[in-house]
């Protein structure tokens, strides 16, 4: 196994998931505020405590050191800086963050950091959030404060992480904060999600013009259910729902004509021209892939798809079918349709039900055989002249995993919620031991 010199071997979390959300100055967020309502998350779990990761920050670090891991991508929590989402900072807020990026440096770590993994301030979601045209004014703003404070110590930045999840996920779906059920709402925020980068990015720049930013995007396998031509166009519906309505404006300038004509009505008030501005040449994108779907025609769906689940498939805890072909397949399809410099694996993992600690370890070989077959996928990816950069494990850690609770763990290294004690697994060693392979490699 041989990839490039400069390849980064990482791992990624995200602040409300491992954090603990409480105390220390503070604002709610949309995702406090959702996992408190009753009904929205799997027992009423959330994510107060969570990992503690707040306090326990450094022990962490240590945890990654030790596991040979070298670059490590995390996100910033909004409502923690800035506690009403604009005007007065909270010291505490940046104090930490300011010491993880520290501690990160002292342990010969990459910090790589996401502004948006969420966790919107709720001040902001009670002035509409996402849907409000101001919503680009204030993320800039905060990507701004960001950068003059880090941008120092910090050479990656990304500002969004899955923008789908954070619009169609969360505002036309429902299953994740706000939990609205609006089309409209969803394509609003994505409009704004989408405008916002491009104007994050261009103040990231004029701040500190030496660093490197992207943004991350989700795309799973697309496999039409059948050969029939409407189960077909169903398909492409979907990967123009799921995937090309952000990629054709953040790498063309505008978004794809047959899904304007799709969403028809739902695009009122949005002026579409205006997404031009997330077209901002990117240093950068980051994939989070994790499996493969099944699409087919359906007349009573807004977008005429229906998911059809693919029978006698391995799969994972959440259902999800492991086929690292399919992560292969889109690497090579970005470079083939969007030309884009450098892309990094920003998430890819898998939620296995894992055994209790025995003797110190954690014994997962399913989740080791899905990470070997994915960092192998990546590499047929590179042999066909895909320029990725770097793989990030999700996650380094079990954690809050949104509206499943703490039900699915993730991570390579196993959190005990009572106690906070970290356990690696089995999956964290195969992990160590292939970064060790390819550093020696590159002596």
């Amino acid at each position: 196994m041989t990839f490039p010199n400069d390849f980064a071997w990482g791992v990624a979390t995200s602040s409300y998931q491992i954090e603990g959300s409480v105390g220390e100055g503070r604002g709610e967020c949309i995702w406090h505020r959702f996992s408190h309502t009753p009904g929205k998350t799997l027992n009423g779990e959330h994510g107060d405590v969570a990992c503690d990761h707040l306090h326990l920050y450094r022990d962490d670090v240590a945890l990654m050191r030790d596991l040979g891991i070298k670059h490590y991508r995390f996100s910033t929590s909004w409502p923690r800086v800035l506690p009403n989402g604009t005007g007065a900072v909270n010291p505490r807020g940046m104090d930490f963050y300011d010491s993880l990026v520290d501690t990160l440096l002292e342990a010969d770590i990459t910090p790589y950091l996401t502004l948006y993994h969420w966790d919107l301030p709720q001040a902001l979601q009670d002035k509409g959030g996402w849907e409000n045209p101001d919503s680009v004014r204030w993320f800039t703003d905060y990507a701004r404060l960001m950068v003059e404070r880090l941008g120092d110590r910090v050479p990656y930045w990304i500002t969004h992480n899955e923008p789908w999840c954070a619009s169609f996920l969360s505002n036309e779906l429902g299953i994740h904060a706000p939990g609205k059920r609006d089309l409209s709402a969803a394509l609003k925020v994505a409009h704004h999600l989408l405008r916002s980068h491009g104007m994050a990015t261009r103040a990231i720049r004029d701040q500190k013009p030496t660093v490197k930013v992207g943004i991350a995007i989700n795309m799973n396998g697309i496999t039409p259910v059948s050969s029939d031509p409407r189960d077909v166009l169903a398909a492409s519906y979907h990967d123009g729902y799921a995937n090309r309505w952000f990629l054709d404006p953040l790498f063309h300038g505008r978004y794809p004509a047959d899904m304007v004509e799709l969403f028809g009505a739902a695009l009122d008030g949005i002026e579409l021209g205006a997404v031009e501005v997330a077209a901002v040449p990117l240093d950068f994108m980051g994939l989070n892939y994790y499996q493969r779907e099944y699409f087919g025609w359906d007349d009573a769906s807004p977008i005429k798809v229906r998911n059809v689940r693919g029978q006698q498939v391995k799969r994972t805890a959440m259902g999800w079918e492991v086929h690292p072909q399919s992560l292969t397949d889109i690497l090579v399809r970005l470079k083939r349709d969007y030309a884009i410099p450098a892309i990094y694996i920003t998430e890819n993992g898998a939620a296995y039900d894992d055994p209790e600690p025995v003797n110190g370890l954690v014994d997962d070989p399913e989740r080791v055989d899905y990470y070997a077959g994915h960092i192998r996928a990546v590499e047929e990816a590179i042999a066909q002249g895909v320029p990725v950069r770097g793989y990030f494990a999700w996650s380094f850690m079990d954690n809050f995993e949104w509206a499943e609770g703490y039900s699915k763990r993730f991570g390579i290294v196993h959190v005990d919620f009572e106690t906070q004690v970290r356990t690696p697994k089995s999956s964290a060693l195969y992990y160590r031991d292939t970064i060790a392979v390819q550093h020696r490699q590159r002596r």
